[in-house]
């Protein structure tokens, strides 16, 4: 038997994604969204959703840019700071310590202490009630030194990025590995009788 909880906003993992603009008047902004993830592989893009309201968004729209980092566990305090004070109202990087590093690709600035960077052109833009869906074609992807593991790719447990959970508020780590993806269930599964 299932439980109903009703139509909320809950799916895990979600990510947590501190999108970089330039406001109106050309400052360097950030903030914590957590409504995203990959959305097309060719053109590669991601998605982000975020309220109209919100100083990020007319920044996104002017510019037609912005830029993901991924923050590592060590700074989620700082990621936390980003989503819950406006850059009308404060310089979130002089606030929380941050280094803005202005894209080489798009006009938009990213965090120079987070592992993990993708610098984006704005593709579409999608009203959804509440929130704007904005699709970022990623031009591309910035890691820090030493995040690579041995096969050169991104190793999530040295990036340490953090996820939100949107049922009790709390961010939490990744776990362990379970299996190898697109591998471990190339066999069929047979259920024993």
């Amino acid at each position: 038997m299932r439980v109903s909880l009703g139509a909320i906003t809950l799916v895990y993992p979600t990510p947590v994604f501190v999108v970089g603009s330039y406001d109106e008047a050309g400052r360097p902004n950030i903030m914590n969204a957590a409504w995203g993830g990959i959305c097309s592989s060719k053109p590669p893009s991601v998605a982000v959703s975020i309220r109209p309201e919100r100083h990020t968004h007319r920044g996104i729209l002017k510019h037609h840019a912005f830029t993901i980092s991924i923050p590592s566990a060590k700074y989620a305090r700082e990621a936390d700071y980003v989503g819950l004070h406006s850059g009308r109202d404060v310089d979130k990087f002089a606030m929380t310590g941050l280094t803005p590093v202005r894209s080489d690709l798009v006009a938009a600035p990213y965090v120079k202490e987070f592992p993990l960077v993708l610098e984006c052109r704005l593709l579409n833009t999608l009203e959804l009630g509440a929130h704007t869906q904005f699709v970022g074609e990623i031009l591309d992807v910035k890691i820090a030194e030493g995040m690579l593991g041995d096969d050169h790719a991104p190793d999530i447990r040295k990036i340490d990025p953090i996820l939100f959970s949107p049922s009790d508020r709390f961010y939490y780590r990744v776990g362990e590995s379970v299996g190898k993806a697109f591998e471990m269930g190339k066999d069929a599964l047979v259920p024993e009788t």
